[in-house]
C-alpha cells in the first residue's frame, strides 16, 4: 500500500529561465512519471476534467500502463488543466516533502510554457489573456456601449464565436467606462490603529476586472474600509497581476508585469501597508506564484507577506478588536461559493465567517464551479465547464437563497447562468460578498 505524505505541502522554486525547463522530451518524461502515480491513486478524478481525460487515455491503451499512452495525448491533458492548484493543495498525498515529489499543476505550467514558446497558442488565447489591452480599449465610453450591446446580441455573438472561438452561449461581463482607478480617492481621515495581526492602513490593488468591468466592487471595498476607519490608498500605476498570462504559459509577460507591479507594492509593504485585492486570483498570484517564479527577488517575498484576501483582513481585524459589527440590514439566506483560488490560499473560510457575523444564514459550497478565467469562455470548453459546474449550481439552489455570491465575480456570474438554465435561480440576486457586507452595514 502506498503511503501518502501527512506534512503540509511545500513548493519548489520554478526554474523557468533554465533552458532545460523548455526541453519537451524531458517534460514529457516527467509527465509520464507523475501521470503514472496519478493513475495508481485516482483520488483527484472528481476535481476537473484533466484527470478523467488522463485516466480514459490509460484505460483505452488496454495495458493499464501510462507508458502505453501516446505522448501526443499528454498534451490534451495539459489543455484541460487550468492551474487551479486544488489537486496540489487539498487532495494529493504525494506532494513535497513526499519523496515522490509530485507537482501536477506546475508540471502542467511547464508544458504550457513549452506550448507558448513553440508558438502553439491561439491568437484568441493571447487576446483573452491581455486583460489590460482589452479592458483599456473596451472601456472607452462609446466603445463600451458598442461592445456591451454586441455581447448581448445573438448574431454578433455568433460572429464572435466563428472568428475568435468565444462561445456564443457564455454570458460575458460588461465593460464600464467609469474605471475604478481613475475614480477612486484616498481617505486619511482616521488615525492609524495597528492590531496584533493587521496593519492599520491598507493599499488596494484594484485588479483589471474591478477596474474595467465592475468598479462598484472596488468602491464597496473602499466604503468598508472607510466605515471601519481604516486609512487606505489605491495603488497608482499598477497593471495586470499576471495570472491570465501565467495560465497561458507566457512567463516572459508575467515578468514584465511583475517588474511594473512589485516595486510599487514593495514600497507600500515597506511603509507598513496591508495590501488587499478584491479578486482571489490576483491575491494568489502575489502570495504564491510570483515568489516561486522569482525566488531571487526578495521584494516578491516581502509583498507576499503583506498581501491579504479582503475577508482574511477583516476577520483578523475583528480578532484585533478593531472591526465594527454594527450591522443594520439582515441579508437573509446567502448561498456562498468558495472559488478554487481562495481555497488554495489556506486562510480558512474567512468570507463565510464574516457573512455569518452579519447574522446571515449561509449555505457554503466548496467545489470548483468550472469557469476558471478564460477557460470556460472558449467554445471547445463551454459545455464541459457547465458540466463541471452542475453540482455547484444544484448545491447553491438548495436553501432557496436571497443572494447568490462568490468571491470570484466571474464564477458568480457563471453559477447564476447555470442556475438559470436549470430553472433554479428564479429571482435570486447575485452579489459579491463585499457588496453584501456593505449592504449589511447599511452603507449606501
Amino acid at each position: 500500500m502506498r503511503e501518502g505524505n501527512l506534512e503540509a505541502p511545500t513548493r519548489h522554486v520554478i526554474d523557468w529561465k533554465n533552458p532545460a525547463f523548455y526541453d519537451q522530451a524531458a517534460c514529457e518524461q516527467e509527465m509520464e512519471r507523475i501521470f503514472d502515480i496519478c493513475h495508481g491513486c485516482r483520488r483527484c478524478i472528481s476535481l476537473c476534467n484533466a484527470f478523467p481525460k488522463l485516466f480514459d487515455f490509460i484505460d483505452e491503451a488496454g495495458d493499464a500502463e501510462t507508458a502505453g499512452v501516446p505522448k501526443e495525448k499528454f498534451w490534451q491533458v495539459v489543455d484541460q488543466c487550468y492551474l487551479c492548484d486544488v489537486c496540489y493543495m487539498t487532495k494529493c498525498p504525494y506532494v513535497p516533502p513526499h519523496q515522490w515529489n509530485l507537482d501536477f499543476p506546475h508540471t502542467m505550467l511547464r508544458a504550457k510554457a513549452i506550448q507558448y514558446k513553440t508558438g502553439k497558442m491561439k491568437f484568441r488565447d493571447k487576446l483573452l489573456t491581455s486583460t489590460e489591452l482589452v479592458g483599456t480599449l473596451s472601456s472607452i465610453p462609446v466603445v463600451a456601449q458598442v461592445v456591451n450591446a454586441a455581447n448581448r446580441n445573438g448574431p454578433a455573438r455568433a460572429v464572435l464565436q466563428k472568428v475568435l472561438g468565444v462561445d456564443a452561449r457564455r454570458q460575458l461581463p460588461e465593460f464600464d467606462s467609469a474605471n475604478f482607478r481613475a475614480d477612486a480617492t484616498a481617505s486619511h481621515n482616521h488615525p492609524v490603529k495597528d492590531g496584533a495581526n493587521t496593519p492599520g492602513k491598507v493599499a488596494v490593488f484594484s485588479t483589471c476586472y474591478v477596474n474595467y468591468n465592475e468598479p462598484g466592487l472596488g468602491h464597496d471595498l473602499l466604503k468598508l474600509l472607510e466605515h471601519n476607519e481604516v486609512p487606505y490608498v489605491v495603488v497608482k500605476g499598477e497593471t495586470c497581476c499576471g495570472m491570465p498570462k501565467l495560465e497561458l504559459g507566457d512567463l516572459e509577460t508575467v515578468e514584465k508585469y511583475k517588474e511594473r507591479n512589485i516595486p510599487l507594492l514593495h514600497d507600500l509593504a515597506q511603509a507598513g501597508y496591508a495590501i488587499v485585492t478584491p479578486v482571489p486570483s490576483c491575491t494568489l498570484m502575489f502570495k504564491a506564484e510570483l515568489p516561486l517564479l522569482f525566488a531571487d527577488d526578495a521584494r516578491c517575498k516581502a509583498v507576499a507577506a503583506a498581501m491579504y484576501d479582503p475577508f482574511e483582513y477583516f476577520v483578523l481585524r475583528n480578532k484585533d478588536g478593531l472591526l465594527k459589527t454594527d450591522f443594520k440590514v439582515p441579508l437573509g439566506k446567502v448561498s456562498y461559493h468558495i472559488p478554487c483560488h481562495s481555497r488554495v490560499q489556506n486562510v480558512g473560510r474567512k468570507t463565510e465567517e464574516m457573512l455569518k457575523m452579519t447574522g446571515a444564514e449561509v449555505n457554503t459550497v466548496e467545489r470548483c464551479a468550472g469557469h476558471d478565467g478564460t477557460w470556460g469562455v472558449k467554445e471547445e470548453y463551454y459545455e464541459l465547464s457547465m458540466k463541471i459546474g452542475k453540482p455547484v449550481f444544484k448545491a447553491m439552489a438548495q436553501n432557496e437563497p436571497d443572494y447568490v455570491s462568490s468571491d470570484c465575480a466571474i464564477a458568480g456570474r457563471h453559477i447564476l447562468q447555470g442556475m438559470n438554465e436549470a430553472g433554479a435561480a428564479g429571482r435570486k440576486e447575485k452579489q459579491h460578498p463585499l457588496t453584501l457586507l456593505r449592504i449589511a452595514y447599511g452603507i449606501e
